[in-house]
């Protein structure tokens, strides 16, 4: 598909991380041409995918373009916009300042895009392109909500009586279809599915989206629960949303903070459920120490008195969930992952750990920007340095395998409970291209709660 798309043979294919589906990307490049390849066993799926980029790209919205699409709607390529999420972004930002002014301007710029893709596409959507259903309905809600009931409330062994539990159910599900239903739900809008490409926000994974109310996006995007959000900020930006929404389209915000922490519950319910299945069930630690963050929002909604009375067995299961303090213990990170740039000239840097193994990767193979002289007095931190080397397919493939190799080394050492793991990056200088790939190898390993990662850059200090 590359081929006849590109007309050029592939120089690379890397595999990319994985994510919370079971979708496989690769990186695929040539001399000239770059895409990346998406492989996922449900063509139903898949062509919900491509429709809607098609449609939201008509209408100028930001997102992937689809280059090819295989008859059997099982693979497709599309735009590459690199590795940088939002949430990257965020949580950088957030450990250095703070939510400060600059921070919440950028969330303004989400909302006023999310509000692009609810109203303004929303109205001329084909939705009969929407999977599983076109609308968010009785039974979309229930999907929902049993997805909690079975794959966190079972697995976490939280008692709770059946019937009055699918009763309550119930009672939701009717306050929530009150709700003007006809704009576009983006359904997993959040700062993971936002990417900064070439300076502008582009959008990803809409796939799960169908018609419904406003209200459920803005919580998926401020409730999210890696980021914490202060209530305060919260506060600014629904009043923000509010304003902005009401200019386009006064309807769908009636009323709004009367129905929002409804939606709230069931996002969060939701949450629960995808971290008792991808936790609980495959034992994943990232989706592990997610659950005390969302159990975060249940206490926030039980204490601000947020959640309708009447749910008398949902709220007895929460305050459960609330009160177990097994589910509150994310384990800490036991494995320190040592990270340095250095020169050749100087020598392989030691391991103090008393630990030894780890790896040493030599990038003299690589581009050096070191030649050239608008770049000698830069360093693999610098952008122009950066996008340099984000040129050359070799570059991404270098910093890709290796990722996998520390990647293989982490899951092992994490087992067996190792304290420290030393992972170095050498070449001429020490400028250019080992501090670029060691900062990138940091910057991917950067999710992993199960570590502590310590970068040093040996010739810079």
């Amino acid at each position: 598909m590359f081929r006849s798309w590109s007309g050029e043979e592939a120089t690379a294919i890397v595999p990319l991380p994985a994510s919370g589906s079971y979708r496989q990307y690769y990186r695929l490049s040539s001399k000239k041409a770059q895409a990346v390849g998406a492989f996922y066993d449900s063509p139903e799926e898949n062509k919900a995918f491509i429709n809607l980029s098609r449609q939201f790209l008509k209408a100028g919205l930001n997102v992937p373009e689809i280059y090819a699409v295989a008859d059997d709607q099982l693979c497709y390529l599309l735009q590459d916009l690199g590795d940088t999420t939002l949430f990257d972004i965020v949580s950088a930002h957030k450990q250095n300042r703070g939510f400060d002014e600059e921070l919440i301007q950028i969330y303004r710029q989400i909302i006023d895009e999310l509000i692009r893709f609810q109203i303004i596409a929303g109205r001329d959507l084909d939705y009969s392109a929407c999977y599983p259903s076109a609308d968010f309905d009785t039974q979309a809600y229930m999907w929902d909500l049993n997805y909690f009931k079975y794959n966190f409330l079972k697995l976490a062994q939280i008692p709770y009586n059946e019937y009055h539990l699918e009763e309550d159910f119930r009672k939701l599900v009717q306050l929530l279809l009150s709700v003007e239903s006809s704009y576009f739900v983006y359904r997993d809008f959040q700062t993971r599915n936002i990417m900064l490409h070439q300076g502008q926000l582009y959008f990803i994974d809409y796939q799960g989206g169908r018609r419904g109310p406003v209200h459920y996006d803005l919580v998926s995007l401020l409730f999210q629960a890696r980021v914490g959000m202060p209530a305060a900020v919260r506060e600014q930006l629904i009043d923000y949303y509010i304003a902005e929404a009401h200019k386009v389209a006064p309807r769908s915000v009636k009323d709004f903070r009367q129905h929002f922490y409804k939606f709230v519950l069931i996002r969060i319910l939701q949450t629960l459920g995808a971290y008792g299945f991808r936790g609980l069930y495959e034992r994943k630690q990232h989706f592990i120490d997610s659950i005390p963050l969302a159990i975060n929002n249940v206490k926030w909604l039980m204490d601000n008195q947020k959640i309708p009375d009447h749910l008398s067995e949902l709220i007895n299961c929460l305050r459960e969930i609330i009160s177990r303090e097994d589910l509150h213990a994310a384990e800490a990170p036991c494995l320190t992952v040592s990270i340095n740039s250095f020169s050749y000239k100087r020598g392989v840097p030691p391991d103090n750990s008393g630990n030894g193994g780890g790896f040493v990767f030599d990038c003299r193979p690589l581009p050096n920007p070191g030649r050239e002289e608008k770049y000698r007095n830069l360093t693999g931190k610098d952008k122009e340095v950066c996008d340099y080397l984000e040129k050359s397919p070799e570059v991404e493939r270098f910093i890709s395998l290796a990722t996998d190799m520390v990647g293989l080394a982490i899951e092992n050492y994490t087992a067996r409970r190792f304290s420290h793991l030393q992972v170095s990056f050498g070449c001429t200088g020490g400028q250019h291209r080992s501090v670029y790939c060691a900062g990138q190898l940091a910057r991917r390993l950067q999710d992993d709660d199960r570590i502590r990662i310590v970068l040093r850059h040996l010739e810079q200090e």
